[in-house]
């Protein structure tokens, strides 16, 4: 029996049959290092259609997206090109667009404090645009990007259709816009990072596409490293290093250490000590579990009674309320060195994120300004930060286990052995540490020729260690140098 095809009512017949791809250039100029750099500005969406074999394929999406290409350049094969995307799972891409690698700045930190309104945006000095062009890409249902009507947004909310329609507008744009000679990177931020590691494996196997690299700011790949549940004990061990990190900020820690010496010890702890601890259970004594707890303590700030109260397991949303409980202020999630202030002071976990909340406000306002009045593109549509997806989002296919991606990209790097991958930390991130990540790369059982292809950098800052001025400007260094290695261009 042949599968009857969904009927549309008239009206979402005509707003489909409607559907067109809305693409705006403008002409631009700035200074890197004192050298002029012409560009070109491309923004707009582009209708994205399902395959099937008809003579009229159907819209599926309208994907929205903010290209920078240089000027003058004669041999696209020796220009890389680089596709941007932020996490979430929800997050438009703006917070790398305009945070850290394209060619304007938000000014968000000051100081290390938040910048009241109104708010400001520059010339990037730190941007990427004298090493590759840059398509920073909003997932749909974020930015401006769309289910067509007719659609759910919901069928593209699954990590592997999330990896399709990406990598789908990848291989379209890079078609379009003649691009298949170029050098080939992604770089994505949190679960943008995801992202990266599906697409490594979708774009070589669906689409025969082969990166040159892969970047990842702040990576989860495996969600075992995060998730705090019953039974799953490795993110107690994996978020004490940043917890320790965070006590050592805000001084509550008694030490004479160096903060990388201070952590290199307690990674130690966690790796042994910690580790053996955790797997006794309730068999642990008296006498060890008080050591333990008192070895936390030291590394934590915590007092020795609330993390025996823990069973010495701290949950990264007791610790964000309990750090700072005697002073009335709560810590970041995305970066431990924001402060906030709840109702009171006995919750169990705070009531919003002070390091969100010191971003969301510039981001927006500058984005919406610079979206009409700069690039000149008009919508009345919400441009959708982060929209509350990660509530929604199916994990169908990982029923009973965890999400892991790290083999996709061990895979990847197997088949494609000069594929480079280049990892940044921030060391006051507790949404994705860097312990964990670590964690990560250690188990997935690289060859050493391959592991050598892994370039990992660590940064005094947090999630978005971009955001503080020293660290943007360590990661505009070492992100040079990694270009420099990633791809040759034979000149014969």
């Amino acid at each position: 029996m042949n599968e009857k095809k969904e009927e549309f009512p008239e009206e979402i017949k005509e707003a489909r049959k409607n559907l067109s791809d809305t693409i705006v250039e403008t002409k631009h100029s700035m200074e890197i290092d004192g050298k002029k750099y012409n560009y070109l500005a491309r923004v707009g969406k582009i209708v994205m259609k399902k395959e099937e074999d008809t003579k009229t394929p159907q819209p599926v999406s309208e994907i929205f997206f903010i290209a920078y290409h240089l000027e003058g350049v004669k041999d696209l094969a020796a220009r890389p090109i680089t596709f941007s995307f932020n996490g979430g799972p929800g997050s438009s891409s703006v917070w790398l667009h305009l945070g850290m690698i394209g060619p304007k700045r938000v000014i968000s930190e000051l100081k290390e404090k938040p910048v009241p309104p109104p708010y400001i945006m520059q010339d990037n000095e730190y941007t990427m645009l004298d090493m590759t062009d840059m398509v920073f890409i909003d997932p749909v249902g974020t930015g401006y990007s769309r289910a067509a009507p007719g659609e759910k947004a919901e069928q593209f909310h699954t990590p592997e259709k999330d990896v399709e329609s990406v990598g789908d507008f990848i291989r379209l744009y890079t078609s379009r816009f003649s691009r298949w000679k170029s050098p080939k990177f992604l770089i994505g931020e949190s679960y943008g990072t995801t992202r990266a590691a599906g697409l490594s494996g979708y774009l070589q196997e669906r689409h025969g596409m082969f990166l040159n690299g892969i970047m990842l700011i702040s990576s989860i790949l495996n969600f075992q490293t995060a998730r705090f549940t019953t039974g799953n004990d490795l993110p107690y061990i994996l978020f004490l290093p940043t917890y320790a990190a965070t006590a050592y900020y805000h001084k509550k820690i008694d030490t004479e250490l160096s903060l990388k010496k201070f952590l290199t010890e307690v990674e130690e702890f966690a790796r042994s000590e910690y580790s053996f601890a955790l797997m006794k259970g309730d068999s642990l004594t008296f006498t060890e579990k008080n050591t333990i707890a008192k070895k936390l303590h030291e590394y934590t700030g915590l007092s020795v009674k609330y993390i025996n109260n823990t069973n010495l397991r701290i949950n990264i949303h007791r610790f964000t309320k309990e750090l700072l409980r005697s002073e009335g202020r709560t810590i970041g999630r995305l970066d431990t060195r924001y402060l906030g202030y709840d109702r009171d002071s006995v919750g169990e976990h705070n009531e919003y994120d002070p390091s969100y909340a010191a971003i969301l406000g510039p981001y927006t306002a500058t984005f919406n300004d610079y979206i009409r009045e700069d690039l000149g593109y008009e919508s009345d549509l919400t441009y959708e930060i982060l929209a509350n997806i990660w509530d929604s989002w199916k994990y169908d296919k990982q029923m009973n286990e965890f999400l892991d991606v790290g083999e996709t990209l061990r895979k990847a790097m197997s088949m494609n052995a000069s594929l480079k991958i280049f990892v940044a930390n921030g060391r006051f991130d507790l949404a994705t540490p860097y312990f964990a990540t670590e964690y990560t790369f250690e188990h997935m059982f690289l060859k050493p020729e391959l592991k050598k292809n892994v370039t990992m950098k660590y940064y005094d800052a947090g999630h978005m260690m971009y955001l503080r001025m020293f660290s943007l400007h360590k990661l505009k260094k070492d992100l040079k140098k990694y270009f420099n290695t990633a791809f040759v261009v034979d000149k014969k």
